[in-house]
């Protein structure tokens, strides 16, 4: 089933300000709260897809990478999908500081763990890059990489809490337990109330007083990972690629953070890429010019049997319909592009130059001048 417009979710257009994007989450998040819809599954996708919507969107590097490729650049490709397909509901909730000022609750009264006085603040780990080279026939086909990286991982003897035990913990005596600490200021306007992260517990609402020796509390450790990537079709050099999920684990039981994947394309060694066709050039003799011949021309996947016209003049386009590289967002394939170049030899035989000669004072080979006319209208087309 193929993904709905990121815009037409939020209902907002193209040109969009991000303050715009930011109002229509919000009264997305509204209407389809689990806490305004229980039990109503159709009101919750429509909450997670406005969520997707919003990540991508709010975003000015992921935006500019849907704008250009659609969802391929920065939909589900990847083993854990690319970012925007795998949002957990704490994923969502976790991000709500930044809609909503301090949490979902706070505005609108709604539960659903989204309150600020009863959901533990969620960390989230640190993005992590990549650079994968891709051969010309890789990107044509689409391929599956593994790749080795050294991240943070969740320490596997606390299970990513940062507590030696279940029983290590106890309540922030500071904000007691909320998260969160609220000061009272006296101001020309009368008294104004604010809230922010506790300092303590740094948003947790609780300490850790035993923690894991093994990681030192922090619930994460470095080590290595072998991490599968599946590359779609298509892609270009430069473009980048988000792993949701794939990125440093976050500190003591927080979201991972994402793999971002940039795109190097190794060079082909005969063909050139222009968008998503190839260009190849072929050189052929005069003699191969003027009589015809059949050759083999290279393509992404193996070589294709072409046969040249007698009469074939120099720098003719010759084109191959399809056999060019696919568009990621699977509008086709482009074409490949023959360019037909004649050799000239500098230094020839004194038996070459006398049949040179010969052919020099044969009719066939004298240009008419309806035949100069038109070549130099074409050469004269080229520069206008």
């Amino acid at each position: 089933m193929s993904k709905r417009d990121y815009y037409e979710i939020l209902e907002v257009p193209r040109d969009a300000s991000q303050a715009d994007i930011k109002k229509a989450y919000r009264k997305k998040a509204i209407q389809y709260h689990p806490d305004k819809n229980p039990g109503d599954k159709v009101a919750e996708e429509n909450f997670k897809e406005a969520a997707e919507a919003y990540e991508v969107l709010s975003s000015e590097e992921k935006r500019q990478r849907y704008d250009q490729f659609g969802h391929a650049g920065v939909g589900s490709a990847a083993g854990g999908g690319f970012s925007g397909g795998g949002m957990s509901m704490d994923d969502i909730f976790s991000h709500f500081g930044d809609i909503f000022g301090g949490g979902f609750g706070g505005f609108g009264g709604f539960g659903g763990g989204g309150s600020s006085q009863g959901r533990r603040r969620v960390s989230k780990g640190a993005n992590l890059r990549v650079k994968v080279k891709l051969t010309i026939t890789e990107i044509a086909e689409g391929v599956e990489k593994k790749i080795k990286v050294k991240k943070y991982n969740k320490c596997s003897h606390c299970g990513g809490s940062g507590a030696a035990n279940s029983s290590a913990y106890s309540n922030c005596s500071t904000c007691h337990g909320s998260g969160q600490v609220t000061r009272i200021s006296n101001t020309i306007l009368g008294q104004m109330q604010t809230s922010s992260t506790c300092p303590s517990c740094g948003g947790e609402g609780r300490i850790i007083t035993n923690k894991c020796p093994h990681c030192a509390g922090e619930g994460i450790v470095k080590s290595e990972e072998i991490i599968t990537i599946n590359i779609p079709a298509g892609v270009e050099d430069g473009m980048q690629l988000s792993v949701s999920g794939k990125g440093n684990a976050g500190r003591r039981g927080g979201i991972n953070g994402d793999l971002i994947v940039m795109i190097e394309e190794v060079k082909h060694p005969e063909l050139i890429r222009d968008g998503n066709n190839l260009i190849y050039s072929l050189v052929i003799s005069v003699p191969d010019a003027i009589l015809g011949v059949p050759v083999e021309i290279p393509t992404v996947n193996g070589k294709v049997k072409l046969k040249i016209e007698p009469g074939t003049q120099p720098d003719k386009i010759l084109r191959l319909r399809n056999k060019g590289l696919p568009d990621i967002n699977g509008y086709g394939n482009g074409d490949l592009l023959v360019k037909v170049q004649v050799f000239i030899p500098k230094d020839i035989s004194k038996e070459d130059r006398k049949v040179v000669e010969k052919l020099r004072e044969s009719e066939s080979f004298t240009p008419t001048k309806t035949e100069k006319d038109g070549f130099f209208s074409r050469v004269k087309n080229m520069f206008e």
